[in-house]
């Protein structure tokens, strides 16, 4: 009797903890409204009064499952604290797909100035809702500056010098300098420590608005090569620590050679001193300046005359390549004016240096 008492306790507390176990249904979720996952990649792009988006569709929802039929996509732009208006029609496509839209802006959008334009797409499921916005993808609304007009280029020792007409009511606004070069290198230079680095064949220069308007110097030219340039001005925009760029136009090309036909420059604080050995043994002047740092240096050449005759080449025929001289061919009790200058691996001169002059003493 007491074995049948426990078996049937035994079933009882089974039976409860039965009811009260881990098999008890949870609180009840919410369906899902499958919901396309927002794009994360927009970008937009400005090439005159065109705007191009492109972004990646979303392969699957917000649940995290795959998609499998064209989704409905919103574009809208944003001008300042407006509200996010729509652009163009809703567009389809496939999950995974590149998406992209065009469009030209409207009249009101590309006048005025230069100013921040935000750009959205939104994801839409078949009932029409959305898990939200992408993210923002920055152009600048506004008129685009106006084209530069009278680019012309110069060579000049220190690089080419660029110069255009500069726009008053647009003073604010920088100026990008499009070089190319013409006449690269057919075959890649030995590799080796000494040999400099290839020029580019394409190089951008940026000329702030802060700067002197209208002109611009491009020192880093070879000369001996040909470029091209062409020019447009930029309006530029930061917004959050971004800046934001709007291009004008780009200008009718210039081309020009760059031939190196400057002399180097000028030699500097030529001295002259006069010395004798003793019993008056040895009798000379010796000369020295501060050296000249172009880079095509090929040397000096020194000239010495007495009173106002005619100045004569007293260094060797071959260029001195030291900034001093040692003349021996003096007399004692006689006064000798100097001069020097330098000459460039391209054979030009420059002008001569200021006189230095010196008495040869009496033993």
């Amino acid at each position: 009797m007491h074995r049948l008492q426990a078996a049937a306790l035994a079933l009882a507390l089974a039976a409860g903890l039965a009811l009260t176990g881990c098999g008890t249904p949870g609180a009840p979720q919410p369906p899902s409204l499958k919901l396309p996952s927002p794009v994360t990649d927009l970008n937009a792009s400005r090439a005159g009064n065109q705007i191009n988006l492109t972004w990646t569709m979303p392969r699957r929802n917000t649940d995290k499952l795959l998609l499998s039929n064209n989704v409905t996509v919103r574009v809208c732009r944003k001008d300042g604290t407006a509200g996010c208006d729509a652009a163009g029609m809703e567009l389809f496509f496939a999950p995974g797909a590149k998406g992209s839209f065009a469009e030209t802006l409207p009249a009101a959008l590309a006048a005025g100035p230069a100013r921040p334009l935000t750009y959205f797409v939104e994801i839409k499921n078949r009932s029409g809702r959305s898990a939200g916005l992408s993210n923002a993808a920055q152009v600048l609304a506004g008129a685009a500056p106006a084209p530069v007009a009278g680019l012309a280029a110069e060579v000049r020792k220190q690089g080419v010098v660029l110069r255009w007409t500069p726009a008053a009511a647009q003073e604010s606004v920088a100026v990008r300098l499009h070089r190319k070069l013409l006449n690269p290198p057919a075959d890649k230079p030995h590799e080796g420590l000494l040999t400099p680095q290839p020029e580019p064949v394409e190089q951008n220069l940026l000329i702030e608005a802060t700067a002197h308007p209208g002109h611009a110097l491009d020192k880093n030219i070879r000369f001996g090569q040909s470029y091209e340039y062409r020019a447009q001005r930029v309006a530029r925009v930061t917004v959050d620590g971004k800046t934001l760029e709007l291009d004008g136009e780009i200008s009718a090309p210039v081309r020009i050679v760059a031939l190196d036909q400057f002399p180097p420059d000028v030699p500097t604080d030529l001295a002259a001193v006069a010395a004798v050995g003793e019993d008056g043994a040895e009798t000379a002047i010796d000369l020295s300046w501060q050296p000249v740092t172009d880079a095509d240096l090929a040397g000096y050449i020194v000239y010495r005359r007495e009173g106002e005759a005619a100045w004569q080449r007293i260094s060797p025929a071959g260029p001195l390549l030291s900034p001093a001289f040692h003349d021996a061919q003096v007399q004692p009790g006689h006064s000798y004016r100097y001069a020097v200058s330098a000459l460039a691996q391209n054979g030009h001169e420059s002008a001569r240096s200021a006189e230095a002059e010196e008495t040869v003493p009496n033993p």
